[in-house]
C-alpha cells in the first residue's frame, strides 16, 4: 500500500523518525501545543490527530492511537511500514494491578502479556511470541528517570481487551505473576515494532485523568519520551 493511507493523509516527509503515541488524540494535541516548537498537524482523519514539530532542535512527531490493540495496530503498522518511523514511545494512564503501585511511579514496560488476545495470530507463528520493549530505549528511560530523580519501576504489564471484566478477581491471578498494571495497547505496539525491526517502548502511569499525582507523573513521562527521540 502506498501513502497516504485510508487512515493518514500525511506525506512522506511529514512524520519524524520518532513518534510519541498517547491513546487519546487530544493528548497528542496537548503535547504538540505545550512541548513541541512550531508544530504542524499532519493528520485528522477520524479525528486521530497527529502533529510534527521540534524539541531541542530534533524533529519529533506525536499521534494518538485510539483505545485497544486493533486501533493501535493499524496506526503503528502504517507508521513503521509506510512512513519509515524508527521508534514509537507510547504514553498512557493505566490501571494498577499490584496494590502497592503509586501514581507517582513511572512504569517502564519491558514486556507485555496478553489475556486471550488473538492479535499475534496474524503472524502465523508456530508458537507464542513474547512482546518486549527495545532494550536501548528501556535503558535510556531508566537512566533519564534516575537523572531526574523520578520514582520508577521496570516490569511487565498486561495488555487486555477487557476494561470491565465480569469478575474483578481475575486480576488477582496476574498479581501472582508480578504483572504491574493493565493497559490496552502495549502488546500490539511491541508486536508491530518487532515485525518491522523497529524500536518501541511504553511509559505508563498507574492512575487516570483527574488524579493530580498521576498527571504530574504523566508530564515527567512526556519529557523522558521527548529525550528518547
Amino acid at each position: 500500500m502506498s501513502i497516504p493511507t485510508p487512515h493518514m493523509t500525511a506525506g512522506a516527509e511529514d512524520i519524524a523518525k520518532t513518534v510519541l503515541m498517547p491513546a487519546d488524540p487530544l493528548a497528542a494535541q496537548y503535547i504538540a501545543e505545550n512541548f513541541l516548537y512550531d508544530s504542524k498537524r499532519f493528520n485528522q482523519v477520524r479525528n486521530m490527530l497527529g502533529y510534527t514539530g521540534t524539541y531541542k532542535g530534533k524533529k519529533i512527531s506525536v499521534m494518538g492511537s485510539g483505545i485497544g490493540m486493533p486501533s493501535t495496530g493499524i496506526y503503528t503498522y502504517e507508521l513503521f511500514q509506510f512512513y519509515g518511523v524508527e521508534r514509537i514511545v507510547k504514553l498512557g494512564f493505566s490501571n494498577p494491578i499490584q496494590p502497592d503501585l503509586s501514581p507517582s511511579e513511572l512504569i517502564i514496560a519491558m514486556g507485555a502479556s496478553t489475556s486471550y488476545s488473538n492479535y499475534a495470530d496474524s503472524y502465523e507463528l508456530p508458537g507464542s511470541f513474547a512482546p518486549i520493549a527495545d532494550y536501548q530505549l528501556v535503558r535510556s528511560a531508566v537512566n533519564l528517570a534516575k537523572d531526574e530523580g523520578i520514582s520508577y519501576r521496570v516490569g511487565t504489564v498486561l495488555t487486555t481487551d477487557v476494561f470491565y471484566p465480569d469478575d474483578q478477581k481475575v486480576w488477582d491471578r496476574w498479581i501472582k505473576m508480578g504483572i504491574l498494571l493493565r493497559d490496552m495497547e502495549t502488546a500490539a505496539l511491541y508486536l508491530t515494532a518487532a515485525r518491522a525491526g523497529a524500536q518501541a517502548l511504553s511509559l505508563l502511569v498507574a492512575g487516570d485523568y483527574g488524579n493530580a499525582e498521576a498527571e504530574k507523573t504523566y508530564h515527567k513521562a512526556i519529557n523522558i519520551a521527548l529525550e528518547l527521540g
